[in-house]
């Protein structure tokens, strides 16, 4: 990904990202980003139901058996 030069003390977007998620962390630690992806898990888990993650599952199954399938054939 192309940088563009910092002009006059301008951060990119990506560059203030970084900061408040370092920032975050230092303020909260870990228990913080374990209480939110549970809290997101379930409530995905309540809207789309289990079918959702064998969907998702099979998806990803297939994903990797086509990129082994790939890498034999390289070799």
């Amino acid at each position: 990904m192309a940088q563009k030069a910092k002009t006059a003390g301008k951060m990119t977007v990506g560059e203030a990202g970084r900061k408040g998620g370092e920032t975050t962390a230092r303020k909260y630690g870990p228990e913080f980003y374990e209480s939110i992806g549970k809290k997101g898990g379930e409530t995905t888990s309540r809207k789309y139901g289990p079918e959702f993650y064998e969907e998702i599952g099979h998806k990803g199954g297939q994903k990797v058996k086509k990129l082994i399938e790939q890498g034999k054939k390289r070799a």
